[in-house]
């Protein structure tokens, strides 16, 4: 017998059509009604949770995560504001006297501001746990700086070749420093690791992260670069819970590329194949992801002109192979989501898109998307909304505390067009939110308030990163649940309240619309709801 349970009384945003309402009515996990209070009463509702004017949103969609890789950060150094060498090996040694039994170090977030212009090297980690291996993610996660433990672990030596589309970095007479670019670092480097790590931590890792999620608000999200070991998580996870997920997930199957057309092609064969074992509704394969080029932060973006430092490297992809494997995808009906940060990046990207159309013809809603966009050139917002193709940005990534390297490795003009919504929405393209995490903080409500302001979530004292580029708070709202719904094809279901939908939403301590993004960076999440069951509520706080 279903039972009817009225949410009364709240600041409700829909991010639907009609914007505001002030009650929620759930039956069966679904909404039966949202509107006025007054219309709500007369339904035979079988309970009533006050929320006496509270905030409610719908629930979050993060729209690029790695949730494997954010529940592993819970537990890893945290590196994001050591503020020099001197304060990251003071972690690392706290870490290891914390840990002595552990077989290895992982460490993240660190920023090549704090190394003063030195780059990463193996001796700065050895001068203090030379022992064991310590590897420490970037927080980018492009790269990785390990020690000379950590390169023997791995099999890394003087003579190990370079890996297609990444970089061993080496000293002047040719010995490996302990720095990983990008495929070394992504692709070998993780490759090899993921042998030494469980199943069972992975698990462990996948429930934390989730149990995070549940708990700041995020009730779907968007796994962007599955593997082999992080399905198995998932398919375990999905076992534990007799076919549903703490929350929802849509995935993209990571395909890096090979050098030969058939490997490449193999990974669209197999996200065609997890696409109809995982349609959903709790895991749903639903495309795959590309990475085109790097990151500005080390210069292994793709740039149409040099970095400050003169280099220009060339994107991941060249166009024949990267059209090969977006046609493929695209012809059977797989989204395609690639990692574009430099405006040659994008432009390539748009590229295949666009001979993707001329190979399998028009159709109505391909729903392609191009995440990070971090700098583009003229033409490629109108290219982009022509296309159909979803912007899928990050705004953790524009924090103001983490762009000092980033703005030195352009150095000009270019900067000044940095991380461009405005320029994207106004051409009509669609833009989703997501937070990257791990490479950055997972919390949507700071997500929001750096979207809304332009300015940082950690040092409240920095100017804003070109603030003309902000969002409305409503808009960022809109694009962190309907619009990032829409970017994996769930509109309609999740992201909006209205009849029929699904009952996720949230309720918050602060309102936003009324006193500005800036409470976002003090407020908690009162409830979840997710399926219409509460899933998280805050301990002792009364909605």
């Amino acid at each position: 017998m279903s039972t009817l349970i009225h949410y009364r009384g709240g600041a409700v945003f829909t991010a639907d059509t009609r914007p505001w309402a002030e009650s929620i009515v759930v039956e069966d996990g679904r909404i039966a009604f949202v509107g006025d209070t007054v219309t709500a009463d007369a339904l035979p509702v079988d309970e009533v949770v006050e929320l006496h004017g509270a905030v409610v949103l719908p629930g979050i969609v993060d729209a690029h995560t790695h949730l494997v890789s954010l529940g592993e950060s819970l537990t890893q150094v945290d590196l994001h504001d050591a503020a020099d060498v001197t304060e990251i090996q003071s972690r690392l040694l706290e870490a290891a006297a914390d840990q002595p039994g552990a077989d290895r170090l992982i460490g993240r977030s660190w920023l090549f501001s704090a190394l003063g212009g030195r780059p990463p090297h193996r001796d700065l980690i050895d001068a203090v746990v030379s022992d064991r291996p310590v590897y420490l993610h970037a927080n980018d996660v492009h790269s990785a700086w390990l020690n000379s433990a950590a390169l023997a672990e791995l099999g890394i030596d003087d003579d190990t070749p370079d890996p297609l589309g990444g970089r061993i970095e080496r000293d002047a007479a040719g010995a490996a420093t302990g720095w990983l670019l990008e495929n070394a670092a992504l692709g070998l480097m993780l490759d090899r690791l993921e042998g030494l790590v469980s199943d069972g931590e992975r698990e462990r890792a996948l429930r934390a992260a989730f149990d995070t999620y549940r708990e700041a608000g995020v009730t779907a999200a968007v796994e962007m670069a599955l593997r082999e070991a992080d399905l198995r998580a998932l398919t375990a996870a999905l076992a534990d819970g007799d076919g549903t997920l703490p929350i929802r997930v849509a995935a993209h199957w990571v395909v890096n590329r090979t050098g030969t057309t058939e490997g490449d092609l193999a990974g669209v064969a197999r996200a065609i194949e997890l696409a109809g074992e995982h349609p959903g509704p709790w895991l749903r394969i639903t495309g795959i992801k590309l990475f085109v080029d790097g990151v500005i932060d080390s210069c292994t973006a793709a740039m149409r002109a040099p970095f400050a430092d003169g280099s220009q490297p060339e994107a991941l992809w060249d166009l024949p192979s990267l059209a090969a494997v977006v046609t493929a995808a695209d012809a059977a009906g797989l989204q395609v989501a690639m990692h574009a940060i430099g405006d040659a990046a994008s432009a390539l990207a748009l590229d295949a898109l666009d001979a993707a159309v001329t190979a399998n013809g028009p159709r109505a809603d391909r729903r392609h998307r191009i995440e990070h966009l971090e700098t583009v050139d003229a033409a490629t917002p109108a290219r982009l909304a022509r296309l159909g193709v979803v912007a899928s940005v990050q705004p953790v990534h524009s924090d103001p505390a983490i762009q000092e390297n980033w703005r030195a490795m352009l150095g000009d003009a270019r900067v000044e067009r940095a991380y461009p919504w405005g320029e994207l929405a106004d051409a009509g393209a669609t833009l989703a939110l997501g937070t990257d995490a791990p490479t950055a903080p997972y919390g949507p409500l700071p997500n929001l308030y750096i979207a809304a302001t332009r300015r940082s979530a950690t040092d409240r004292d920095l100017p804003p990163n070109l603030p003309g580029n902000a969002m409305a708070i409503a808009d960022a709202v809109r694009r962190a649940t309907r619009d990032a719904a829409y970017a994996s094809r769930w509109e309609g279901e999740l992201g909006v309240l209205r009849q029929g939908a699904a009952a996720d939403f949230i309720v918050i301590d602060a309102d936003p619309f009324r006193d500005g993004a800036e409470v976002l960076l003090d407020a908690t999440v009162r409830l979840t709801v997710l399926g219409g069951e509460v899933v998280y509520s805050a301990e002792g706080v009364a909605v």
